[in-house]
């Protein structure tokens, strides 16, 4: 168990000084638990045998413990194929049906890790009027960034999928304004250069969304939302199924919630755009 959820676990059983040191944890996790008892203690204005007694209640036997449990989450989010293959896993029943399985589980809990009210905060946020929309993942998770950002286009103006090439970012980074959005996919193994973008986003008082794994990407500490979706299928390769039926459901939502937007600028997009017919020709 991670140890935010262990923590979550025991929230109802937390004394006024094991909150607060529970939100000091939370809000700059797993880094704000890295540092040394003293200072930790410090930041969250409780003693060290307060959080001693804290690390106890949520199941650990001591801090140097309850740090090694953080590093290795930190660890977990940089795992590559390679090194998630054991060679040996079972398959119940046939290949296909086992790995449609795998993806199912992991999309039935999906739902349970982001909230109705948080869902409701970030499409609203997309589909703003006033804000611009940036978006981008990393080398494998941009095609769940492209998914949305091709919806997006067709029900609002003002979205921009930024190229992959970071020469190109400067232009985006400049066009961005205070309260405009940046959505960034970032899964394990996290991108350093999405990590820089994000900073530079924020800098410009962009809202930064980032949607991730369950060991949270580096950029969770720029992000004013974020939206962990589980990946882990138990197979070579993580499964990114959850995280496109989030995306379908932030679209679907959006344009339900406005259509009447939508169908007017599905209907100027199909009149200017050129089919196969008007290629050929």
């Amino acid at each position: 168990m991670l140890v935010k959820d262990r923590i979550t676990a025991e929230a109802e059983n937390l004394t006024a000084s094991e909150r607060k040191l529970a939100a000091a944890v939370l809000s700059d996790y797993p880094y704000a638990g890295l540092v040394s008892i003293q200072d930790l203690a410090a930041h969250a204005e409780v003693s060290a045998p307060s959080i001693s007694r804290f690390v106890n209640k949520i199941g650990l036997a001591g801090y140097q413990e309850f740090q090694r449990a953080l590093i290795a989450e930190l660890k977990e989010g940089q795992r590559s194929p390679a090194e998630i293959h054991t060679g040996n896993r079972h398959v119940e029943g046939g290949y296909l049906g086992d790995f449609i399985a795998r993806a199912s589980a992991q999309m039935a809990v999906s739902s349970a890790a982001i909230t109705e009210a948080q869902f409701g905060r970030i499409c609203a946020l997309l589909m703003d009027p006033k804000r611009e929309i940036h978006i981008l993942g990393g080398r494998v998770s941009d095609s769940i960034a492209f998914h949305l950002s091709f919806h997006l286009r067709q029900m609002r103006k003002g979205v921009y999928h930024l190229p992959a090439n970071i020469e190109t970012w400067p232009e985006y980074i400049l066009r961005m304004k205070q309260d405009d959005v940046l959505f960034a996919v970032d899964f394990r193994r996290y991108q350093s250069s999405l990590l820089r973008l994000c900073e530079a986003a924020q800098a410009q008082k962009a809202r930064v969304v980032l949607m991730t794994d369950k060991w949270l990407s580096p950029i969770a500490r720029h992000a004013a939302e974020v939206l962990p979706v589980p990946i882990e299928s138990g197979t070579l390769w993580d499964t990114y199924t959850p995280a496109l039926a989030v995306i379908e459901a932030i679209a679907t939502k959006i344009a339900e919630d406005n259509f009447d937007q939508t169908r007017a600028r599905i209907k100027a997009w199909d009149a200017v755009r050129l089919t196969d017919e008007d290629r050929s020709t």
